[in-house]
């Protein structure tokens, strides 16, 4: 008896085995997940609407402890907290300073940052400040956009 045709009949007229991985099914499956995340990805941004100054200022370290407090005024002048479950959802002053308050008494570390709206009056964004400080907030920081330069033609 033959020793090849104990091995079985896929072997019979001399072909080998190839032991290659048809990598076409996981290129398909790829390009469709970076479809998904292209299009998923912007609709993934949070918060509320603010068209912020422009500002020359240095950026903030990137070494925060802690993620930073924001509050975010729009151009109503509505006051909003990127905390809890309702962080999209206008807040009344008084419990926009007692939710400060209690994250400050947790962490007295915090840093507290006013996301203000270019078009608020500015006394609102003092008001909030004012509710911050009363809240306890020791250091308020500002976030703005970076200022456009204009490139100096010279001759």
């Amino acid at each position: 008896m033959n020793p090849q045709n104990l091995s079985g009949s896929s072997n019979r007229r001399g072909r080998r085995l190839m032991a290659e991985i048809n990598v076409v099914p996981y290129i398909d499956v790829m390009l469709v997940l970076l479809i998904i995340f292209m299009v998923t990805a912007p609709l993934l941004t949070q918060g509320i609407k603010v068209e912020l100054p422009k500002a020359g200022a240095a950026p903030l370290p990137e070494d925060l402890s802690h993620d930073p407090l924001v509050l975010s005024v729009d151009r109503q002048g509505r006051y909003y907290l990127n905390i809890g479950k309702d962080h999209d959802k206008p807040l009344a002053d008084q419990l926009m300073a007692d939710r400060v308050a209690a994250v400050l008494r947790r962490e007295p570390k915090t840093t507290v940052l006013v996301k203000a709206d270019t078009n608020v009056p500015y006394g609102r964004v003092v008001a909030g400040m004012v509710l911050l400080q009363r809240a306890g907030a020791v250091q308020i920081g500002f976030i703005t956009d970076p200022k456009e330069t204009i490139p100096v033609r010279k001759n």
